[in-house]
């Protein structure tokens, strides 16, 4: 199943022409393409977050208002471990456009036969 799965994968993405960019100040420079990209589309991603059982140390601050404010006549308990059961968070928003910066290096895919180009996701270096 896992080897039929794959196939249908590769062909899903076969003649998608996949390309790195890097983001400017005011575009997107591919590296294909010796213009820079004043308009261009960022993938936008929802995604359901799974978090496992977990634990954090941290101290209780109280009185609070509903906002978590503390209020001027502060209580501060002793060391707490808080511990979180599994669960998951739906609809997750993540909007890594507004952390993109200058020079970072992206995975860009042309579309509409090279009118428009997305940027998918941000890449790093494995190696460091």
């Amino acid at each position: 199943m896992e080897e039929r799965f794959g196939s249908i994968a590769q062909q899903a993405v076969s003649g998608v022409p996949a390309e790195l960019g890097t983001i400017t100040s005011t575009g997107l420079l591919l590296d294909s393409f010796k213009h820079e990209l004043k308009d261009y589309l960022v993938a936008d991603w929802l995604v359901d977050v799974q978090l496992p059982p977990f634990s954090l140390v941290g101290k209780m601050k109280q009185p609070v208002d509903a906002d978590g404010n503390i209020l001027s006549t502060t209580t501060t308990s002793s060391w707490t471990k808080f511990e979180f059961n599994e669960t998951t968070i739906r609809e997750v928003r993540m909007n890594w456009k507004a952390g993109m910066q200058p020079g970072d290096r992206v995975l860009a895919v042309p579309v509409n036969g090279g009118r428009d180009v997305i940027v998918i996701c941000r890449v790093v270096d494995a190696g460091g």
